[in-house]
């Protein structure tokens, strides 16, 4: 296997990672669970997020794409800003619960935004093909 399709696959599943304990902990925030005070839970998602973006950075200069070349790239990075911004709100930052659960589904739309733009190389993600 190349190097590439292996950094390729570590990125994907890197990001399967990351969506799954966003939504564990995203739900563990709505519930004001006290497993979201675990040590566990505070540090992985943040070495798994790290790797996402190193893998991700990775792929970038192997393949020389760089966001003002590839509109899907740069929509690829926006979308990872509302994410994140989307994230702190459902976890740490919302005042309700409903607030958390609103931006915890607004981010994981996002998010499905951004594998759509990944797999479809268009900043209109899954609409591309219509």
């Amino acid at each position: 296997m190349s190097s590439y399709l292996l950094i390729k696959y570590l990125h994907m599943s890197a990001a399967g990672l990351s969506l799954a304990l966003f939504v564990l902990r995203a739900w563990w925030s709505v519930c004001a669970s006290p497993r979201l005070k675990a040590r566990w839970v505070r540090i992985l998602p943040h070495i798994v997020d790290t790797a996402l973006l190193t893998l991700g950075v990775t792929l970038m200069l192997m393949l020389q794409a760089w966001p003002h070349q590839q509109p899907w790239l740069a929509a690829k990075l926006l979308g990872l800003l509302v994410y994140i911004l989307l994230g702190s709100i459902a976890i740490k930052r919302g005042r309700t619960p409903a607030s958390r659960g609103l931006a915890a589904l607004a981010a994981v739309t996002v998010f499905l935004y951004i594998v759509g733009a990944a797999l479809h190389h268009s900043p209109f993600s899954w609409l591309s093909y219509l």
